[in-house]
């Protein structure tokens, strides 16, 4: 189990911090978490008491016998403040150490372990040449920025300053906890959801891909520190790019013109599209009782991708198959030059949480990964694909 040691400063998102922990919680994490005096006027210490089941740290002396401060260094794996203020962020630049907060921030940074940093205030704090050049000093020591967002602000104007969302911050600071240094440098495409292929204006061809797997592929990924590209055919708020296709064609066409390390074909891709599109609504009153459509084949993305891979490039794909579907995944494992193939049952794929899978590598090594969450089954499928 990780411990996520949280601070959280004086500004008005602080509120937003009470979703930080239970969404840590709910995932096995331990959560200790600091408040500077002044951020009591925008949280309840009882709140946060509940929702960590801990105490909440605030006083710079107690009465405990050991050394507070310190004792909060040494039990957490990484340090996260959010929101941090401006106020804070020029304490934390310049070594100032005046209350808890700040006086566990300034010997955390000499640890050399991870911090995430969220800021969150006004537009024209953020902007405050001071406020800018402090965060540039604290990112040359160790700390990752989360943040801030643009959007409507507490002083009811647009602008950047706002909390960055909370799954993003949830993300980054997965990331800093778990990154193997030796990713850094790999790029990592996964591809997700299903296709859409158009037959007129309004309507369109799809499949029941609800895109979680790849999703939990690119999320571990990122956390593992790769540089993730996610080709999704849904809309994602990640910290990682998110590149939207649509067709089939449009996939192809995008991932064409890519460079990778790995690439994951965890989309379910349409092998037909209509013949001819209309390029209006088709009125029901201009049909028949019955309605013929023409199809035509689709190209076959992963093969045309996998079929011009350079030798230090890897490509995975999916396999989903009602029957033989070992056989059917090996098969495809040949015929489209793959490195790997990961073969689910449609009855266990089609699953929102869970899935089990068989992973093949072009030698014929087979891997079973038993049924487990999709996050757990993401995780050993990287384990066994990015060696």
């Amino acid at each position: 189990m990780k411990n996520i040691l949280i601070g959280i400063s004086a500004s008005i998102s602080a509120y937003k911090t009470y979703e930080l922990i239970r969404k840590f919680k709910k995932n096995g994490f331990s959560i200790k978490t600091i408040i500077t005096p002044n951020a009591l006027n925008f949280v309840s210490p009882l709140v946060i008491e509940t929702l960590s089941n801990e105490k909440v740290y605030c006083e710079q002396f107690s009465k405990r016998s050991d050394v507070e401060h310190i004792a909060l260094c040494d039990w957490a794996d990484v340090f996260l403040i959010a929101p941090i203020d401006a106020n804070c962020i020029s304490k934390f630049a310049q070594g100032i150490a005046d209350n808890l907060l700040s006086s566990v921030f300034c010997a955390y940074l000499g640890l050399k372990k991870p911090i995430v940093l969220a800021p969150a205030m006004n537009e024209g704090m953020w902007n405050n040449p001071f406020i800018q050049k402090n965060c540039e000093l604290l990112k040359t020591y160790n700390c990752t920025f989360s943040g801030p967002a643009s959007g409507f602000l507490a002083c009811k104007k647009e602008g950047i300053g706002r909390l960055e969302d909370i799954d993003i911050i949830y993300q980054t600071t997965l990331r800093e906890l778990y990154q193997d240094k030796k990713n850094n440098d790999k790029k990592l495409i996964v591809t997700l959801g299903g296709t859409k292929e158009p037959i007129d204006t309004v309507r369109f061809i799809s499949n029941s891909s609800s895109g979680l797997m790849g999703t939990a592929l690119a999320d571990c990924a990122y956390y593992l520190g790769f540089e993730v590209v996610a080709y999704s055919s849904i809309e994602l708020n990640k910290p990682y790019e998110v590149i939207n296709f649509k067709t089939a064609k449009d996939l192809l066409e995008k991932l064409s013109n890519e460079d990778y390390d790995y690439l994951i074909m965890a989309a379910a891709v349409g092998d037909f599209c209509a013949g001819d599109i209309k390029d209006k609504k088709i009125s029901k009153e201009d049909m028949d009782e019955t309605f013929c459509l023409e199809l035509q084949k689709n190209p076959d993305v992963i093969q045309s991708i996998a079929k011009n891979k350079k030798n230090n490039q890897k490509v995975i794909g999916f396999c989903l198959a009602d029957d033989d579907l070992i056989n059917c995944a090996k098969k495809k494992l040949k015929n489209k030059n793959l490195d790997y193939i990961v073969a689910n049952d449609v009855k266990t794929a089609l699953n929102e949480t869970q899935n089990k899978v068989t992973i093949i590598d072009k030698s014929g090594r087979m891997i079973d990964i038993e049924l487990n969450s999709k996050e757990k089954i993401a995780s050993s499928i990287l384990e066994v694909v990015c060696d």
